[in-house]
């Protein structure tokens, strides 16, 4: 076989439909888009999601859930994750953030206590569980909340 032999798969290419090409086309004139009506003019045709008048789905189904809009959003890390600073040195938001462990300044911020930490660390966070104070402190650290 060789470069000239290649050919692709019979019917896989197909010409593009040129439409309101004429009439010898098949596809002249109206363009496959019918006489008249709101789906043959420009711009025509219903918006997403559109039933025809019918009820939508997305009205019909019944609203679920809550969303509470005066909840505080907070970042949690986990005691694990700050092994990567320096023995002794202060942790702050501003730390946390450049480091990568959290995505935003402004939120608060909770230490949880899944995982060791092995690395002594002053830590000024928001809030802090028992077990995450209690790996922290006994590694020689300290926490500071507020």
């Amino acid at each position: 076989m060789r470069l000239h032999d290649l050919a692709p798969a019979p019917g896989s290419r197909k010409n593009r439909k040129r439409k309101g090409r004429g009439v010898g086309s098949g596809l002249g004139k109206t363009a496959g888009r019918g006489t008249k009506g709101h789906k043959a003019r420009s711009g025509g045709g219903v918006r997403p999601g559109f039933e025809g008048g019918q009820m939508p789905l997305h009205r019909r189904l019944p609203k679920r859930g809550f969303k509470n809009v005066f909840q505080t959003p907070v970042e949690i890390i986990n005691v694990r994750d700050l092994n990567r600073f320096a023995s002794g040195s202060v942790i702050d938001q501003e730390a946390l953030f450049s480091a990568g462990l959290v995505t935003r300044r402004a939120r608060q911020v909770k230490v949880l206590g899944q995982g060791d930490i092995q690395v002594p660390l002053t830590l000024k966070v928001t809030a802090a569980s028992k077990s995450a104070r209690e790996k922290i402190e006994a590694a020689g650290g300290s926490v500071e909340v507020g």
